[in-house]
């Protein structure tokens, strides 16, 4: 199979995916950041209440 060939096929198989609407993606990525927004605050405290705990008994 040469390079043509491959290209060709990829293409063809493109028109089959069933692609998200716009609205599916703005959804969908909404949830992705406010997931991430959620564990991005929580390790924080995390770390900065053990980083506080830490210093307390270093003392």
């Amino acid at each position: 199979m040469n390079l043509l060939t491959y290209l060709r096929e990829v293409r063809a198989e493109l028109v089959h995916v069933n692609w998200p609407t716009r609205a599916e993606v703005y959804h969908l990525t909404v949830i992705v950041l406010g997931a991430s927004l959620f564990v991005g605050l929580y390790i924080g405290g995390l770390d900065y209440t053990f980083t506080s705990l830490l210093g307390i008994f270093l003392k």
